[in-house]
């Protein structure tokens, strides 16, 4: 099913949730709604189900206006963070709920439902708990019955609300492999809301980063952290250095070293910041004379594949992170007190707006 948001305006007295937000969500892929506390992605995703209304605007289920459609009409499948699971029943009967509770007409007979609660079980890999009560489940596995039981139902869209926000990280990542593979094979249309940057980046086909009730960007995994469409984007997707200057005629002057910013030839003169992600600065040993940036290494962490360094601008004392491969910060085997030069491979330069 695809789902569309047209406009939606939600206002919470003197606090606006959501700026007349529209989106497409298509047909099959999991979408991750992602950002900051109080962004307005938890209300959304309420809107879609309907269990909250907007002040105005639509939501369109496969075109059709639903947006004063009953949750129970708009066949929705919801998980929430915490598992809602009903500890007096069983695991399977907690699967089962769904299916027994619809109007007689439309509720399948005995035999059918134990076979779609089974073949469920199996699908999130728990058919062996059957029988135990949801106190002797772990955090994970309960949470994987709760999504078993969203898609009892077999719902034409299927919500997420922060699915493992309650778990401990090592079972949060063996949790969204886990949702990447099932949703491969179900490809039911699923939207999930997480403030995770790394599991967005992990899980879904597309993510809207949203900001204050607003889309900030809306991209692949790909697109929205290699081609942030905002300074906030930028940020909120990872460690980023930030190089203040003045951008004149598409060259960014940042006092001691010049940035290309060719997306803003015409500019005349306007404050301009370059955005760097650690990863896309080089190193090397400092020679007088040599173009890059003059810093001091303050404190290098090289365990693993990686050697994270901790550098203070020699003109400004302004901090710069950089990583690089262990094996290059072997090589070239810098003392703390040392002077480096410092040069991006990479860099995209945004003019600093009022307010």
């Amino acid at each position: 099913m695809s789902i569309e948001v047209r406009n939606v305006h939600k206002q919470f007295g003197d606090f606006t949730a959501l700026h007349n937000v529209s989106l497409q969500f298509p047909d099959g892929e999991l979408t991750a709604l992602l950002g900051p506390s109080g962004c307005g992605k938890t209300t959304l995703l309420r809107i879609i189900a309907g269990l909250a209304q907007a002040d105005s605007g639509q939501i369109l289920l496969d075109g059709q206006d639903a947006s004063r459609q009953h949750v129970r009409e708009r066949q929705v499948g919801f998980v929430f963070q915490h598992y809602v699971l009903f500890k007096h029943m069983t695991v399977f009967d907690n699967i089962a709920f769904g299916l027994r509770v619809k109007p007689r007409s439309e509720r399948p007979s005995k035999s059918e439902i134990h076979e779609r609660v089974m073949r469920l079980l199996s699908l999130v890999q728990l058919d062996w708990l059957a029988d135990q009560y949801p106190s002797s489940l772990s955090g994970g596995q309960r949470q994987r019955i709760a999504l078993a039981r969203a898609l009892a139902v077999e719902p034409r869209v299927l919500l997420l609300d922060e699915p493992f926000g309650a778990l401990d990280a090592k079972v949060r990542k063996e949790l969204r492999r886990w949702l990447r593979r099932l949703h491969d094979e179900l490809h039911v249309t699923s939207i999930f809301v997480t403030h995770d940057q790394e599991e967005a980046l992990e899980v879904a086909d597309q993510i809207v980063v949203m900001n204050k009730g607003r889309v900030e960007q809306l991209g692949t995994p790909d697109d929205v952290y290699n081609r942030p469409a905002s300074p906030f984007v930028y940020g909120f997707l990872g460690n980023v250095n930030l190089f203040h200057g003045r951008v004149r005629q598409g060259v960014l002057d940042t006092g001691g070293f010049e940035w290309q910013a060719p997306d803003h030839a015409l500019v005349e003169d306007a404050p301009g910041t370059a955005y760097v992600r650690p990863h896309d600065l080089d190193v090397a040993r400092y020679e007088p004379g040599a173009k890059g940036i003059v810093a001091r290494l303050l404190h290098a962490h090289a365990i693993g594949p990686l050697a994270q360094l901790e550098l203070a601008r020699a003109d400004n004392d302004d901090i710069i992170e950089v990583i690089i491969p262990s094996e290059q910060y072997a090589q070239l085997a810098p003392r703390e007190g040392e002077d480096l030069l410092v040069t991006p491979r990479r860099v995209d330069v945004f003019l600093e707006t009022a307010g």
